[in-house]
């Protein structure tokens, strides 16, 4: 295991920055998502570890080795691609041993790995194979046994599952994070979705314009987003501007276009003042709706819309001009749209107060 350090990295494509000063370190044994929009600059920054990029600027390091201008194939680092880049006229025993022919290994132990890695993700079966006799789930399995093969220092993953349909993702993403484990392997992960994320990594960070937002668990980066940014793009959020009454202790109230609000902030090093603006995110599942008021954070109002999805119901809270998006789990309470003299309230953990 290692670790694998990014220091102040900058990569230009002409004009365009893709990577404007990044610093982050993932720790050894850690599965680490990139997660961000197309074109925030999580694939270069990938890129740029695996040695396919040379940055203008900065260092990175594998432990306490600088790998910056390093050729990739020194840099023992397994990757797989969003393409499977498995060669067609190969069986599949012969495509995960592509990579030890390459470095002169001798047959027997070749034979011997390449046997251990379709083990190790379940295709020893179809070690005769070529790639078309296969699923799409299962080409991605022999990718993944070929990025392993090598003993990597580190995998690297370039959204791997994004070709997948939905049911197989799901299956790949617990297979993905069960051979990372059982390998001891330092991961990193590059993905737009969310929910790929939040299920797997160790840590994330988020990133936009070639910078890196927020760095943290998946629970740290949706409970406690640390600007709007972060909180619009993981799941979804109520956002309210608002104006600090007093904050003391970690405890801050604010007042609001729907009244007094009492909160807590993204991180305990953020203290706004009195009269400063700030931002609110209310995550909608955390809003619960009761025909009776609660003592604190409770507005009245009426339902604008109402969609049942079975496990969830979606409603449009409107309290005065201000519409809120509220979710229901597993709904017993059906409200219907047009309904009044409802009243929803949120616990103050649950109001998260970030900068304007």
């Amino acid at each position: 295991m290692i670790s694998v350090t990014v220091q102040d990295v900058v990569k230009r494509f002409g004009s365009t920055v893709a990577l404007d000063g990044v610093s982050v370190e993932v720790n050894p044994g850690e599965l680490f998502f990139l997660l961000g929009p197309s074109g925030c600059g999580k694939t270069t920054l990938l890129r740029s570890i695996a040695g396919f990029y040379i940055p203008q600027e900065g260092r990175i390091f594998f432990g306490d080795q600088e790998i910056t201008r390093l050729e990739p194939h020194r840099r023992n680092a397994g990757m797989m691609f969003q393409s499977y880049a498995l060669w067609p006229h190969m069986t599949v025993a012969e495509n995960v041993a592509f990579g030890l022919r390459q470095r002169k290994i001798g047959r027997d132990e070749i034979r011997t790995r390449v046997r251990e890695a379709l083990e190790s993700v379940q295709m020893e079966a179809y070690a005769e194979r070529k790639p078309n006799q296969l699923s799409g789930g299962q080409q991605q399995r022999v990718a993944l046994a070929r990025a392993l093969i090598i003993r990597p220092r580190c995998l690297l993953l370039d959204e791997p599952l994004s070709n997948l349909d939905a049911k197989l993702r799901l299956e790949m993403r617990g297979e993905i994070r069960r051979v990372c484990k059982d390998f001891n392997l330092t991961a990193i992960y590059v993905t737009h979705d969310q929910k790929e994320a939040l299920s797997i990594a160790d840590r994330m960070a988020v990133l936009d314009q070639g910078r890196i937002l927020q760095v943290g668990t998946p629970l740290q980066i949706y409970r406690r987003p640390s600007n709007r940014f972060v909180a619009d793009f993981i799941g979804e959020t109520n956002f309210l501007d608002a104006t600090v009454v007093r904050s003391a202790g970690g405890n801050i109230l604010v007042r609001t276009q729907l009244g007094e609000i009492n909160c807590v902030p993204y991180d305990a090093d953020f203290s706004p003042v009195e009269a400063d603006s700030v931002t609110l995110s209310i995550r909608p599942e955390a809003i619960r709706l009761d025909p009776y008021p609660a003592d604190e954070n409770c507005f009245s109002g009426s339902i604008g819309e109402a969609v049942y999805y079975g496990e969830t119901a979606q409603y449009e809270f409107i309290s005065g001009e201000h519409p809120l998006k509220v979710f229901e789990l597993n709904p017993r309470f059906l409200a219907r749209a047009g309904a009044e003299n409802l009243y929803a309230f949120v616990d103050p953990e649950d109001v998260v107060v970030m900068p304007k």
